[in-house]
């Protein structure tokens, strides 16, 4: 016969053995767990969505990161690489008849087609955590909460990660106090959001030439991005009313988290812009302290984009948070639990008269809630003992003809390697008791 053709894994995506699958899910509890916890419920949504809900939210520019296609209805879809749209489409049908705010978490798997590298592959699985119908500040302290808890219960601290908080309305403010044009302010978002990267000279340079900022105005708004805090800003524009007003929003904003006792995590930082026609009001990221890996998560207010799937204006504010660079993240600080088989019993038949009996006792086992495995067919007792160990198994319950016999079973611990007698009508009822 010719040999198997191999079928490689696609590049961008994994496979989950039972090893990586145990690090997933582990990642996973902590993230429901955290969400039940702050009062959340979790939805969920199809793989496959039209692709024009994509464009309407990211513009025709998206079509190309994403899995879309022409599917044998004629429709144009996309797999979806965010969770978000599917939220306000969801929502859009039926959040007018639903009490306020509307508390919603779900854990999507998403698919871009990107270009590889560390932290971010072509599928992930991505924590999305979203309230909405809140307008308030206490909505956007909630979620970041939410999500600052998660990691704190992952084992991270605040020499391990931060949140870098900024402000989409006192940005604005700033950069109209200085005299930024309105036509100019995307323009200028682009290099504030470019800044650590590029570094101070080069986005002087693109401030002064292509945003059209004058000088003076430029080195006031360096000035604020170098800064730490909000103390430049207030010090430097404090006095302007829009200013004023935005920095009042943050203080309350600040307040809350450092009443929950999550101010260490939090560092006011106006160089976090994200998405430039998406947001709305306050965002934010989280970051490794060591500055060695991609975001671990980012969101923010984004208020009319129910509105503009059909839904009625409503707020809304929420983040997504990845598995893949969260999962480095754990591993690189020796977070993530060891995987070992494990199992609670292991039922040995010494001869093959006793394999019936021990199907009944395993399945009795079972049915009370124990986990139990066995041989599928005969083997030396030394070998189901070896099977036994492999699996994890804590306890073996070997049936012997002589003690099967005297109406008893032996038990043996593995890790201790003592034995004792169990009576048969107890291990068919469920209830080993020696």
């Amino acid at each position: 016969m010719p040999k198997g053709k191999a079928f490689p894994r696609l590049p961008g995506f994994r496979d989950f053995a039972p090893e990586a699958l145990a690090e997933r899910e582990h990642v996973f509890r902590s993230w429901r767990g955290m969400a039940r916890r702050y009062g959340f419920q979790e939805y969920d949504g199809p793989p496959l969505e039209p692709l024009e809900l994509y464009r309407e939210k990211s513009g025709d520019e998206i079509v190309g990161q994403l899995y879309a296609f022409v599917d044998k209805g004629g429709r144009e879809v996309s797999l979806r690489p965010e969770m978000t749209p599917s939220l306000a489409r969801m929502l859009g049908e039926r959040s007018r008849a639903m009490p306020k705010p509307i508390r919603w978490f779900s854990i999507p798997q998403l698919f871009r087609y990107e270009r590889q590298q560390r932290g971010r592959l072509r599928e992930h699985f991505q924590w999305n955590v979203d309230i909405l119908g809140e307008a308030g500040t206490g909505a956007d302290a909630e979620v970041l909460a939410v999500a600052v808890d998660a990691l704190r219960a992952l084992g991270l601290g605040p020499d391990d990660f931060l949140a870098r908080v900024s402000d989409r309305r006192l940005l604005s403010a700033i950069l109209d106090a200085l005299g930024v044009p309105g036509d100019r302010i995307a323009a200028t978002y682009v290099h504030i959001d470019k800044y650590e990267r590029v570094g101070p000279d080069l986005t002087r340079a693109r401030l002064h030439e292509s945003a059209g900022l004058a000088p003076r105005a430029v080195d006031s708004l360096l000035e604020i991005l170098d800064g730490s805090g909000l103390d430049v800003v207030e010090d430097l524009l404090g006095e302007r009313d829009a200013v004023g007003a935005s920095l009042a929003e943050l203080h309350r904003y600040q307040a809350d988290l450092t009443a929950m006792g999550l101010g260490p995590f939090l560092r006011f930082d106006l160089r976090i812009v994200r998405g430039l026609a998406y947001y709305t009001g306050i965002v934010f990221e989280l970051f490794d302290r060591r500055g060695e890996m991609r975001a671990i998560c980012g969101g923010g207010r984004y208020d009319q984009l129910l509105e503009r799937v059909g839904g009625e204006p409503l707020a809304a504010v929420g983040f997504g948070m990845g598995d893949v660079v969260l999962t480095e993240l754990l591993r690189d600080r020796g977070l993530l639990p060891r995987s070992a088989p494990a199992m609670d019993w292991f039922v040995a038949s010494v001869s093959p008269a006793q394999r019936l009996l021990g199907r009944e006792i395993a399945h009795a086992l079972r049915e009370a809630g124990s986990t139990v495995s066995y041989a599928l067919e005969q083997r030396p007792v030394r070998k189901q003992l070896a099977m036994a160990a492999r699996q994890g198994a804590r306890r073996v319950i070997l049936l012997g003809p002589e003690e099967t016999a005297r109406g008893v079973a032996v038990i043996r611990d593995m890790a201790q390697g003592s034995q004792q007698e169990v009576s048969l009508a107890d291990l068919r009822r469920g209830r080993p008791t020696p």
